[in-house]
C-alpha cells in the first residue's frame, strides 16, 4: 500500500523498480526482511528513507528521523501494528545529520537497544548539539565576513548558531563504532560498512554481498546531489576532493547490480551510473568556476551562484548555497587553480593563479 505512485521507470542510466511509496504505517517489502518506511520532515527536503530490517526475533533499523511529535507518533504506530510489538535490537545511524540521528536516543532508551555509528560522527554530532543555545563564535563570523557576508547575513548567521540540536533528543552515551571493513550481522546476514567523506566526515554505508543491496544513506541519491559544504570549524578543509574520492572509491569496490536504498528519493539499480554522474557534475562545475575566476570573485557572488545552481539562490538556502560555493572554491585553491586575497574589511577574493 501506499499513498502515492512512482511509477516503475528508467531515467539517466537508472531503473527505479518500485511504482509505490510507502504510507504511514505500512513499510513496503524492497528485498527479504527488508521494509522501506518513509516518514515527514519539516524541511524544504520533505522526507526521509528508513530502512527496517527482519532480525531474529526483533528488528533492526538503519536511520531515524528528527526529532518532532510527528515522528514519535509515526513510530508508535509501527510498534503497535506493523513490527508486532517485537523490539528494535540495533539502531545503526549512517551519519551525524538530524534527520539520521534525532530519536536514536530515544530509540535506544525505549528498547534499550545496540546503538551503532562512526566514531568522528558520533562526537562530531554531540558537538554541534552541545552548541545548543551558545553564542556564535568569532571564527564563525571571520569565516561568513570573508565569504562576502554583509551585516544583515551575519546577524541571521548569529540567530541561526546553536541550532543543530533542535531536532535531535539527546545521543546515548555510549556507542559501538563502526569503521571501514567492518561486519554488522543482522538477521544471520553479513552488511558491510563502506565509509565515504564529504557531505558528512564519516558517513557510513551498509552492503549485502549477499543481498546485492546497499543502504546508502546520503552517500548516493538518485535524482539530487548531497549538500557537500565548506564549514568554519575546518576553515582550510577540503570536502569536496573527499567526497569525489570517496564516489571513486565506491564505484572500484561495489558491484554495479546492487539495489540502492537512498535516504531520499526512491531505490534504484545503476550505482555506477549515478557515482559517475556525481563525479562528472561537480568536475564540470569546477570548470565553469575556474573560468569566471579570471577576474576576482567572492564566494557569494552572483557569477559564482550562477555556475553551481541552476535554481535562484534565495534567502531560504542561502546558507547551504554559500558553504558549497566555499567547498567548490577551496577544492580549486587545494589543486592550485586558485588563490586567496583578503581586502582590508576580512573579505576573501578567489583569482585564478598567475600562470
Amino acid at each position: 500500500m501506499s499513498d502515492k505512485k512512482t511509477g516503475a521507470s528508467q531515467a539517466h542510466g537508472l531503473r527505479y523498480p518500485f511504482e509505490d511509496i510507502p504510507k504511514e504505517g505500512e513499510p513496503i517489502e524492497v528485498a527479504d526482511g527488508i521494509f522501506w518506511v518513509r516518514m515527514t520532515l519539516p524541511y524544504s527536503l520533505d522526507h526521509i528513507n528508513l530502512w527496517l530490517l527482519r532480525d531474529g526475533d526483533g528488528w533492526t533499523i538503519v536511520d531515524t528521523c528528527v526529532d518532532t511529535k510527528g515522528s514519535r507518533a509515526h513510530y508508535e504506530t509501527l510498534f503497535t501494528g506493523f513490527m508486532g510489538g517485537k523490539p528494535l535490537k540495533k539502531v545503526i545511524v549512517t551519519h551525524l545529520h538530524p534527520d539520521h540521528v534525532g530519536l536514536a536516543g530515544w530509540l535506544v532508551e525505549r528498547f534499550d537497544a545496540e546503538f551503532y555509528m562512526t566514531r568522528t560522527d558520533y562526537l562530531m554530532c554531540r558537538t554541534m548539539a552541545g552548541d545548543t543555545g551558545k553564542t556564535a563564535p568569532e571564527e564563525g563570523i571571520r569565516f561568513y565576513r570573508a565569504a562576502g557576508f554583509n551585516d544583515e547575513a551575519l546577524e541571521r548567521y548569529r540567530e541561526r548558531f546553536g541550532s543543530f540540536g533542535s531536532h535531535i533528543h539527546p545521543l546515548p552515551q555510549a556507542f559501538r563504532r563502526i569503521q571501514q571493513g567492518d561486519t554488522i550481522e543482522i538477521d544471520g546476514r553479513d552488511w558491510h560498512i563502506e565509509i565515504g567523506s564529504g557531505h558528512a566526515p564519516e558517513h557510513a554505508c551498509l552492503y549485502s554481498p549477499e543481498m546485492k543491496v546497499l543502504i546508502s544513506g546520503d552517500q548516493v541519491i538518485p535524482r539530487i546531489s548531497s549538500n557537500v559544504s565548506l564549514f568554519p570549524t575546518e576553515p582550510m578543509g577540503n570536502p569536496l576532493q573527499d567526497w569525489i574520492d570517496s564516489c571513486h572509491r565506491l564505484k572500484s569496490v561495489l558491484p554495479d547490480d546492487v539495489l540502492v536504498l537512498p535516504a531520499h528519493n526512491e531505490p534504484f539499480y545503476g550505482l555506477h551510473a549515478r557515482l559517475q554522474a556525481l563525479i562528472d557534475g561537480h568536475e564540470k562545475s569546477l570548470v565553469r568556476l575556474l573560468e569566471v575566476c579570471a577576474e576576482p570573485r567572492r564566494a557569494i557572488d552572483g557569477k559564482v551562484f550562477s555556475v553551481l545552481f541552476k535554481r535562484r539562490i534565495g534567502r531560504e538556502v542561502f546558507f547551504m548555497a554559500s558553504g558549497e560555493s566555499l567547498s567548490h572554491l577551496m577544492c580549486l585553491v587545494h589543486r592550485g587553480k586558485l588563490e586567496m586575497n583578503f581586502d582590508e574589511n576580512g573579505v576573501c577574493y578567489y583569482q585564478q593563479t598567475a600562470a
